[in-house]
């Protein structure tokens, strides 16, 4: 097995002799074939290739097969956004009628998705504490449950899941756990090797890191078994007549049949396809993640470590800080660092945060975070602004929270742009 940094590099794609060294830009909508019969082996699923970029296309399919090995995955598919990654992992189990369990500490576009748009479509969401008992956890599941979801660092509360405990409630009850894993990216958590069956990832962050790309991603594990629980999933484990009758855990096993369905059911109908730029632009990023995201972590630790003893702050959290409420789990599903995502509160509440985040120089206000370059946001007036106070504070987002997005710069630089920020309130 290759080191994480070489898969970062080479995986995926393999050029032969004379071909391109890096991966192609297939910019092509379609693909040419000689014969109708060939194109119609397509359409069954009989043969692997490419007709419609819609459903397939080779240069998405090389990064999605790097994400893939990052992970220790058996399949991926690019998706056009981290919400269209979100929407299709629940889609592609669940329907009108069914119900998922869900972290409570959830992005706040994650949780409109769910608890609104899904919710309109029959689909019921129960939002769980991630630090509660067993017993409670246990309480949340009903006879239509289809899915636990999660995220393994919450944006931007920054709460790590127990992913193994997590797992192992989802499979008492025969479904299978989904994992955000966007902030750590596979560099600092490998979710399936804590029992997780699906990852995804809005590569839209620390994957593509320079705010080029918007993209997102779904991985399989292949280690859940479909055909073991068909009655709970019979998309995956009856003929999909809207596709020739294939049954998909069939034909393709427990290896393939998630990402099959996602790709040929889901993707065929909804189109939210990620461009063959984008996905060229998105494996860019890719090869330098294990370089950036160890730089994010340790910015991310020296401005947490500064901000705890500064006088104009009332709290900080972060994974890495001793006796920060994740500190153990962090210590046990990241150990070589987390994310550079610190969220905190100044003195004076929301207005006082607002004021400091207009006094940064060199940290910019954005709709954005994990990017090589620093930013900040405070999330209840704008990403978390649908959310009310009751649902923020199970989200684990205070109205004086700002999250700052640390990114690849000399840590002494940002917490220099902190200090004078914060000067500038007195």
């Amino acid at each position: 097995m290759t080191g994480i940094g070489t898969t970062c590099v080479q995986a995926g794609y393999t050029p032969g002799n004379g071909e391109p060294r890096q991966v192609p830009i297939v910019q092509s909508t379609t693909f040419r074939y000689e014969t109708g019969e060939q194109m119609g082996w397509l359409f069954d699923l009989e043969t692997s290739g490419y007709f419609y970029t819609r459903l397939a296309n080779p240069t998405s399919d090389a990064v999605a097969a790097k994400i893939a090995a990052l992970e220790g995955g058996t399949a991926a598919m690019l998706t056009a956004s981290g919400q269209a990654a979100s929407f299709f992992s629940i889609f592609n189990l669940a329907g009108q009628g069914d119900h998922i369990v869900a972290s409570s500490t959830l992005y706040g576009g994650t949780f409109n998705l769910f608890s609104v748009t899904m919710a309109q479509m029959g689909i019921e969401f129960t939002f769980v504490p991630p630090n509660c008992t067993d017993d409670d956890l246990d309480a949340a599941f009903r006879p239509t449950t289809k899915a636990v979801f999660g995220e393994t660092i919450a944006n931007p509360a920054l709460v790590v899941l127990d992913i193994e405990r997590f797992a192992a409630a989802a499979h008492r009850h025969g479904v299978p756990l989904i994992v955000d894993n966007t902030f750590p990216t596979p560099i600092h958590c490998r979710p399936f090797e804590w029992g997780a069956d699906i990852v995804i990832h809005s590569t839209t962050k620390y994957m593509d890191g320079h705010g080029a790309a918007v993209g997102g991603c779904i991985v399989d594990s292949g280690h859940f078994d479909w055909m073991a629980h068909a009655a709970t999933f019979p998309g995956l484990t009856t003929p999909d007549e809207s596709y020739h009758g294939v049954t998909y855990a069939e034909r393709f096993g427990s290896a393939g049949a998630f990402i099959t369905k996602a790709t040929a059911h889901l993707m065929r109908d909804f189109g939210a396809v990620q461009s063959p730029q984008n996905a060229f632009l998105l494996n860019l990023g890719l090869e330098t993640l294990h370089l950036r995201m160890r730089r994010h972590a340790d910015n991310g630790q020296a401005v947490a470590e500064h901000l705890r003893d500064h006088p104009a702050i009332s709290w900080v959290t972060y994974p890495g800080l001793p006796g920060d409420p994740s500190y153990n789990l962090a210590r046990k599903y990241l150990p070589d660092g987390s994310c550079g995502v610190v969220s905190f509160g100044v003195r004076g509440g929301r207005a006082a945060g607002q004021a400091f985040m207009g006094n940064l120089k060199l940290a910019a206000i954005e709709t954005h975070v994990a990017d090589a370059r620093t930013c900040c946001l405070h999330p209840a007036s704008t990403t978390h602004r649908q959310m009310t106070d009751a649902e923020l504070a199970a989200a684990g987002v205070s109205p004086d929270l700002v999250r700052l997005s640390c990114g690849i710069e000399d840590a002494a630089d940002l917490i220099a742009d902190l200090d004078q920020a914060l000067a500038r309130l007195e």
